[in-house]
């Protein structure tokens, strides 16, 4: 029997703002457990709620960039639990007026067309605290410091259909909400993380199959092994004419597998009330207008634009566009080195092998520093090989450029008087690779090249070298 794999997926990413969703506390990450509270976000009785105005316009620009239906009047819910890490005993979060539905993203995964993935909704919410289990005694502490730090909460239609798909959607989600600079997109730190749901169903069927939650994975390669596990184990069980038990699972990266964590309660066991404490949000034309001017140009228009504008191929423009800090890199070297694919390219041997996309602001390497250095290999002033040895002292340093070349010796050999007599004892020294390059093996020029870069310390200037080894073999 053939199966059809569907999957949801509910993202929560946190939100860039200095203070709490309904209090003035600090979000910062990594303080001392519980020195980041206060009366409001540890539930003192008495204590009311005031709600964040840049959590909502946070969320009004997700809303525009993933082409959601704004509702103009929305409100927020009590959602009632009862985990030691949230002291109130209840969430506060949407429910039936969240501020966004109805959205829609579209998603590439390799060898397939494109494809439209839908949202059902983008709610506003506060985080729980977290527990810390104790490995030397059965017992677990508190710490409320992530009580109350304001989530905008992704739901996807379960719109995706393999493991790939799951994770090319979270990735364009990702994107898009560190374009907006709504949310740092840290998923070791907990700030962008997601739960999926997963069931199969026989090709043909219709209804749905008993879905499974997944919890626990903190990286794009943890959902998508934790996914194809659960693919996995599903279908072996329907495969033996079993039944598979809705419940939540939670991903163990170490032992590569889920387990039960406990069975999944649906949306009527969470008691939804409204929110007595908080008014109605009230979106006004005038606010949304001005969160669509502050919008930057999205991952998807900016790889079209960098494709077009200036000739990349689309890998190329994917891989500069893969974060906003790296295309703003790219386009900011561009001003004053104006050869766009040999930029692309250094950047993409050279700059992303110790910096990936998200860690551009940590490289001491600035734009216009990386556009001087090209800008000399350019002018002929060091070879390209010279260029990546500077560009690893840049790295290493944050020096300047030309400090580098000047310090090092490193300026390139152009000048013929001193290159044609290394060139003639080259020649005189291998006679029988001579005899070959006269008899027809091209690749023999490369031999001659390369013995003089190695007298010169690799200073000489390729193009003159094999200009000058064709000369002396009278090409």
């Amino acid at each position: 029997m053939e199966f059809e794999t569907v999957i949801g997926l509910e993202i929560h990413a946190q939100m860039k703002t200095k203070s709490k969703i309904f209090c003035g506390c600090s979000t910062e990450f990594g303080a001392p457990p519980n020195t980041q509270t206060c009366p409001i976000c540890l539930a003192m009785p008495g204590t009311l709620p005031v709600l964040n105005r840049k959590v909502v316009e946070s969320a009004i620009k997700l809303g525009l960039a993933t082409e959601s239906t704004l509702n103009r009047d929305n409100r927020f819910a009590r959602k009632n639990y009862f985990y030691p890490d949230i002291s109130k005993g209840y969430q506060i979060s949407q429910f039936e007026l969240p501020i966004c539905e109805h959205g829609r993203v579209e998603i590439e995964v390799e060898g397939q067309s494109p494809k439209t993935i839908g949202i059902t909704r983008i709610h506003m919410e506060e985080d729980a605290g977290k527990l810390v289990h104790d490995d030397r005694e059965p017992v677990s502490y508190v710490d409320l410091n992530r009580a109350g730090t304001p989530l905008l909460e992704i739901v996807s239609e379960p719109d995706l259909r393999s493991p790939e798909e799951a994770v090319a959607y979270l990735k364009k989600l990702h994107a898009i909400v560190r374009y907006l600079d709504i949310c740092d997109g840290n998923m070791q730190e907990g700030s962008f993380r997601c739960d999926a749901n997963i069931s199969l169903r026989p090709r043909d069927q219709k209804e749905y199959g008993v879905r499974i939650e997944l919890k626990n994975m903190n990286s794009f390669r943890n959902v998508q092994m934790a996914l194809e596990y659960e693919e996995r184990r599903q279908r072996d069980i329907l495969l033996e004419s079993g039944q598979v038990v809705q419940q939540t699972r939670l991903w163990d990266a170490d032992r590569c597998r889920s387990e039960s964590m406990r069975d999944k309660e649906d949306a009527h066991d969470y008691r939804y009330f409204p929110e007595p404490d908080l008014i109605p949000v009230v979106l006004d034309e005038d606010w949304i207008e001005r969160m669509r001017a502050e919008l930057p140009e999205l991952p998807d228009k900016r790889r079209r634009r960098f494709a077009s504008q200036f000739g990349l191929t689309d890998y190329d423009a994917a891989i500069l566009t893969a974060s906003r800090e790296l295309a703003d890199f790219f386009e900011t070297s561009l001003r004053d080195f104006a050869n766009a694919k040999k930029l692309a390219n250094f950047i993409g041997t050279e700059l992303l092998r110790d910096y990936g996309p998200e860690r551009i602001g940590e490289c001491p390497v600035k734009p216009g520093q990386l556009a001087r250095l090209l800008t000399m290999t350019e002018e002929g002033a060091i070879s390209g090989k010279i260029a990546k040895t500077v560009f690893g002292e840049m790295l290493a340093c944050g020096a300047d450029p030309e400090a580098i070349v000047k310090a090092k010796g490193l300026v390139q050999m152009s000048d013929e008087g001193q290159l044609i007599a290394l060139v003639r004892e080259i020649l005189a020294a291998n006679p029988d690779q001579v005899q070959q390059f006269r008899e027809g093996k091209a690749k023999v020029m490369g031999f001659f090249v390369g013995q003089l870069m190695q007298k010169t310390k690799g200073q000489a200037n390729p193009q003159l070298a094999n200009k000058l080894f064709q000369q002396e073999l009278g090409l």
